[in-house]
């Protein structure tokens, strides 16, 4: 991995508006020099990338920057959002724990993440290396390469994760929340039941709210 000086932690996560699947959250750290080698191979926001390039761009990121990975299951999930009942609360839990993770590491000039909520739910939530770190939240924040390559990273997290569940249990579960995802949701109902939702689904979507109360 290339030596770096202090550099800025981009923060992205992948899954908040997909039913199924997990909720990731991913952190990469660079520098100028950094940056520059990013976006010089491509590095973009993840939505913008076919799965099969995220999967390649993720395993090279990995090789290459120093990075945190935090990935909130299903089952983890719904007992998570049980307790805070606020989706931003939540994401802002998930993106502490990256920053923790990194500064204890690494050396962060500063923290950053598209705007999700308000500032002072991190804020609030870091503890002792965290805090030291500044912390912002701006509009479009993947035009910054870090958050990219952050939000590369989570992606590829999130299809490998629900590529898993897949396979588990024997049928394609669709990225979204959309209409394929309510079929597919009815037919995993219909074979596993409803209580097996909460292993592969956020239940406080309204896709479940449709099948429990339809």
């Amino acid at each position: 991995m290339r030596q770096q000086t202090a550099g800025l932690l981009g923060v992205d996560e992948s899954g908040k508006g997909d039913f199924f699947g997990p909720l990731v959250i991913a952190g990469v750290v660079a520098d100028e020099e950094g940056e520059k080698i990013l976006s010089g191979r491509g590095v973009r926001d993840s939505k913008l990338i076919a799965d099969n390039r995220i999967m390649e761009l993720a395993e090279w990121v990995k090789d290459n920057f120093p990075h945190a990975v935090v990935t909130i299951g299903p089952e983890k999930y719904n007992e998570l959002y049980a307790k805070i009942r606020n989706l931003n609360r939540l994401l802002a839990w998930g993106h502490c724990r990256v920053i923790e993770n990194l500064a204890e590491k690494e050396a962060i000039a500063q923290a950053v993440s598209d705007k999700f909520g308000k500032t002072e739910y991190i804020e609030k939530a870091l503890m002792e290396k965290g805090k030291q770190i500044p912390v912002r939240q701006q509009v479009r924040a993947e035009s910054l390469p870090q958050v990219a390559a952050a939000s590369i990273l989570a992606r590829a997290q999130f299809v490998r994760y629900l590529q898993q569940l897949s396979s588990e249990y024997r049928m394609t579960l669709p990225k979204g929340a959309g209409e394929p995802v309510d079929k597919a949701a009815a037919e995993f109902v219909r074979i596993h039941g409803k209580e097996a939702l909460a292993k592969v689904a956020k239940v406080h979507f309204r896709n479940f709210n449709k099948l429990t109360t339809g």
